[in-house]
């Protein structure tokens, strides 16, 4: 993945995760439970029901309203988002989901601490330049309690005014209920991003999920081709940044395997990282990476081979048996 390329997706990344803690303060999103109100784009979004119970509209009136404003603004999103991962997969989710952004986030911090992505891997990644230290335990455990609290206070304004949920923590006048809510969340989200990040990514999270299933039921979805052509190449793949080799593994954050078939590729975020360790390696060998995306007709090719190369594995273990 070009540099720039890396740059953009960074600054997406970052300006989505800052939409999404200032956008119930903004106004932009939320819903206040105490008035039973939308708010959208700093506007009262209403259906027209109080209007219609006021008489003020007909009941066609209402009945309209009531479409435009939440049945077709639904059907847009749904539809949009589901063909956009029809065709690209969980395109949200590399690019833009503040979940997933803190992820690598943590990742890159755990690695500092212990030379793993996740405390659940078996074997160190080896990285150029770090060398893992105890004295970033405490760093990592705290950001998982710091980011697991903003994730619960965020939450909560989605759903209550924000100046009074912000305002009474400062001032330690939370009701019952709003204190109660923060450190239940406060310590689910610490456990989840210090232990099971990644997967709540992979199996956990229904709008990745969604997107996945979506993108498995199509042919022509964009996915990360290996070129088995050339595979004996990937013997000496390794990287400054990855000296152990298997640098497209080592890189990806969901810890998949991208040379692997499609389907076995079902969490892939389509972020690249892949792909990029894969151009720094065959760029220091004078090659051409052997891993690029594919989408369309290429895409519907490349999921064609990857299963006559399984047909043919399977037949070879068939003759040795």
């Amino acid at each position: 993945m070009p540099h720039p390329l890396r740059r953009r997706r960074l600054c997406f990344q970052l300006g989505f995760f800052a939409l999404f803690l200032l956008a119930p303060s903004l106004n932009l999103l939320r819903f206040d439970l105490h008035e039973t109100q939308l708010w959208f784009l700093g506007q009262r979004w209403s259906l027209g029901i109080d209007a219609f119970r006021a008489g003020e509209i007909s009941a066609n009136q209402a009945a309209i309203q009531i479409f435009v404003r939440a049945f077709l603004p639904a059907i847009v999103l749904v539809v949009g988002f589901l063909a956009v991962a029809w065709r690209y997969g969980r395109l949200y989710c590399g690019w833009l989901c503040p979940h997933f952004t803190l992820v690598e986030t943590l990742n890159t911090v755990l690695h500092r601490a212990c030379g793993k992505l996740s405390l659940w891997d078996k074997h160190r990644t080896l990285r150029a330049g770090v060398k893992p230290s105890a004295r970033w335990w405490p760093v990592f455990f705290s950001l998982c309690a710091v980011f697991g609290f903003l994730w619960a206070i965020t939450l909560l304004t989605y759903l209550l005014p924000p100046a009074e949920i912000w305002g009474g923590l400062l001032a330690g006048t939370l009701t019952p209920n709003q204190a109660r809510f923060l450190i239940a969340a406060s310590v689910i989200f610490t456990l989840e991003f210090a232990f099971a990040r990644h997967l709540f990514c992979r199996f956990g999270c229904a709008v990745g999920l969604f997107q996945s299933m979506v993108w498995m039921a199509n042919p022509k979805g964009m996915v990360v081709a290996f070129d088995r052509d050339h595979a004996r190449d990937c013997r000496t793949c390794t990287t400054a940044t990855y000296p152990q080799g298997s640098a497209c593994d080592n890189g990806c954050p969901m810890r998949l395997h991208p040379r692997n078939i499609k389907r076995m590729m079902f969490s892939c975020v389509q972020c690249g990282q892949c792909l990029d360790s894969c151009e720094e390696t065959r760029t220091a060998q004078s090659g051409k990476p052997l891993l690029e995306w594919k989408v369309g007709a290429d895409a519907v090719r490349e999921t064609l081979r990857q299963r006559k190369a399984e047909r043919d594995a399977a037949a070879v273990l068939e003759r040795k048996d």
